[in-house]
């Protein structure tokens, strides 16, 4: 799945932010001299991330031997590039105008540096540690409950472009081209693992199990498990909400929220909990909105993309953790008072999901272990819920 060095510019066209425009003397060079030169915030708007953090992947990716210098353009100039394409969505032609550089040349080291950060891509993908997060660990709402949870299970439909002949299966139920794409995510809003490629008509539960038996497959440490929306049957290693019931997060204690019983609760902070992929994808498309657009390049080089950004994202997420843009979604109800997400990004079960097929080989025992360990969290939170609850109103 290499990527061409001579790809075609895109045929839908991003334009350079008025912001960033130089005139037409100055050279790609002077542009990142004075970016890099300039104050933190400038990096960060033009190539996606800080100046010591870009320094540093430059310092990596040479190190390695990925990248090297030309004559005509430096290391830091070539991760511009492409940094600065995936960033602000633009296309090899727009990008020509600000750099100074030919299609061509444009074209090889956008490639150069995708292949380069693929090198490294597994380097920025962890497993999950053995210790409880502190997401969980420091909040009463989620602890002991879910002390064995290390994270959540989620997919999302990016956008792509491919010929005619190829587009049945790529079109996804709401009717767009896309392609699904399997995400775990931390609690800290990193990436463990992240599965793309698969066709935007291909079902979550299908794409899962390719995910937990292909050769670089999702691990689930022994005794712990996943969080899993709706879209996802109750299986080992994956938890997913009581289907039939409210899923929705609102607050306790004056906040509105009055479950009617157990299950309701746990699927409360169940969606508490599980609303770090959607904040973790919402980052992702901040930082690169490239994935959003339905890039016109080839299909293979679109799904390196995806898992690129991942990297990078978890890259940055570990150089610097408090970067604006994570700063932006690391509030766990934020995006409830954004609009609702397109239907391209939404994939609502047709049904409940334990009904659906699970194209994967679990036996009845297995799914009713999964089930007596919901049952459990769900008795436990609603206990301590009871008597949190009525000392609150011997208090008033």
């Amino acid at each position: 799945m290499e990527s061409s060095e001579d790809e075609k510019d895109g045929n839908i066209e991003g334009s350079t932010p008025k912001e960033l425009a130089r005139p037409s003397e100055f050279k790609g060079t002077k542009f990142v001299d004075d970016v890099l030169k300039g104050p933190n915030e400038s990096c960060l708007e033009n190539f996606r991330m800080d100046k010591h953090v870009f320094y540093k992947l430059c310092d990596m990716l040479h190190t390695k031997g990925l990248l090297r210098h030309t004559n005509r353009i430096k290391i830091e100039e070539q991760l511009a590039i492409f940094m600065f394409i995936v960033g602000h969505n633009l296309r090899t032609r727009a990008v020509q105008e600000l750099f100074r550089y030919s299609g061509e040349t444009i074209s090889r080291h956008f490639n150069n540096v995708l292949s380069a950060i693929m090198t490294v891509s597994l380097d920025f993908f962890q497993p999950p540690k053995s210790d409880v997060p502190p997401e969980i660990r420091e909040d009463p709402r989620f602890y002991p409950y879910f002390l064995n949870c290390v994270g959540a299970v989620d997919s999302i439909h990016f956008p792509v472009t491919v010929g005619v002949d190829e587009q049945g299966p790529f079109r996804n139920k709401n009717g767009f081209l896309s392609q699904n794409v399997l995400a775990a995510c931390s609690f800290d809003m990193k990436f463990h693992y992240v599965l793309a490629g698969w066709e935007g008509s291909a079902p979550d539960m299908r794409v899962l199990n390719s995910a937990l038996t292909r050769h670089r497959k999702l691990e689930v440490p022994d005794g712990k498990y996943y969080l899993v929306d709706p879209k996802y049957a109750n299986i080992p290693g994956f938890i997913a909400p009581y289907p039939g019931v409210s899923y929705i997060q609102q607050l306790e204690f004056g906040g509105g929220f009055h479950p009617q019983d157990a299950r309701e609760l746990f699927n409360q902070r169940h969606s508490i909990l599980h609303n770090v992929a959607d904040r973790t994808f919402a980052a992702l498309k901040e930082r690169f909105p490239i994935l959003m657009s339905a890039p016109s390049y080839p299909l293979a080089t679109q799904v390196k993309l995806v898992v690129a950004a991942c990297a990078l994202h978890n890259y940055i997420r570990s150089e610097k953790p408090d970067d604006l843009i994570f700063k932006m979604y690391e509030q766990e109800l934020l995006l409830q008072a954004e609009d609702p997400m397109p239907p391209l990004e939404i994939e609502q079960p047709l049904g409940p999901a334990e009904t659906q097929v699970l194209d994967m080989p679990i036996g009845t025992q297995e799914l009713e272990h999964a089930s007596q360990i919901r049952d459990a969290i769900a008795t436990e939170i609603w206990n301590d819920y009871i008597r949190d609850y009525a000392a609150t109103d011997d208090v008033i």
